[in-house]
């Protein structure tokens, strides 16, 4: 692969995918932004940026940026799967409808993504995908279980791609964030709390709701500029890293959860809520 790439990031309306985007175009790669809401991603043209219209639900809609970008640069050289989002809530609180959603966004519309995108990348000899997931594909925390759920399948996704793609030259690596200052933490809070509403479980997820909007609020988080650092690593190192474990409390979370027995995590993860 050459040193200038042509770089897909989905999610890159908000938060990590627009500072992704942003610095890697600032580093000189060839970047396609995209996300439903391409308003949004306006500013970053500044920078070099081409903001595309992505929903990752929506088949026609992956093909046709696809095809916009492959025909424009007839290359696509690594691919950055930002986009996703977080809803908690109490395991029997939450519809299956809302489940599946979470599910479909996070990894069914990721891997019909990536999917598509494999041939071009095989016919190259060459490529990269890069999961963005969480340390919450390692561990559990509160009223997460749907949502962590998606990201332990993420996880073994790019395992399992991993070892079907190493032949054809294509490196996966996947990105584990900690505690990031984005408004993530306040949507799942919201959820949370939405969802609980005049359940058997309200009391303990309006307090779990509000510890993480204290969370968020501070200066403990990491900036997002810690993840797109470690997504420019796995960019343009000559071999990348299969996992980065980064961010706000991720190390120290996933060796407690490795050597604790579960009980005890529990007990830390519920009191830390």
């Amino acid at each position: 692969m050459s040193n200038k790439k042509v770089i897909l990031v989905t999610g890159a309306s908000s938060g990590i995918g627009y500072q992704t985007a942003e610095q890697l175009a600032k580093e000189g790669h060839t970047v396609y932004g995209a996300a439903r809401r391409v308003n949004a991603m306006k500013p970053l043209e500044i920078f070099g940026v081409t903001p595309v219209r992505l929903d990752i639900t929506d088949e026609a809609s992956i093909k046709e940026a696809l095809n916009l970008i492959i025909g424009k640069e007839n290359r696509i050289d690594v691919l950055v799967n930002n986009a996703g989002y977080g809803s908690y809530g109490v395991v029997e609180d939450v519809t299956i409808e809302e489940a599946k959603m979470q599910f479909e966004v996070n990894i069914f519309g990721l891997a019909r993504l990536t999917q598509l995108v494999l041939p071009y990348m095989r016919q190259q000899k060459s490529g990269r995908i890069i999961n963005v997931g969480s340390m919450g594909g390692r561990l559990t925390s509160y009223f997460g279980a749907w949502y962590h759920a998606t990201k332990y399948a993420l996880e073994a996704f790019s395992d399992g791609l991993r070892m079907e793609v190493a032949d054809f030259g294509i490196d996966v690596s996947i990105i584990e964030p900690g505690g990031i200052k984005t408004d993530w933490g306040f949507i799942a809070a919201d959820k949370l709390a939405e969802s609980a509403k005049g359940g058997a479980y309200e009391a303990a997820a309006t307090k779990a709701a509000e510890g993480m909007r204290k969370q968020y609020s501070g200066n403990m988080m990491s900036n997002p500029k810690v993840i797109s650092n470690a997504i420019s690593k796995a960019v343009n190192s000559r071999r990348p890293k299969t996992r980065y474990l980064v961010g706000m409390g991720a190390k120290p979370l996933v060796f407690l959860h490795a050597i604790l027995p579960d009980r005890w995590f529990d007990a830390i993860m519920k009191r830390a809520s």
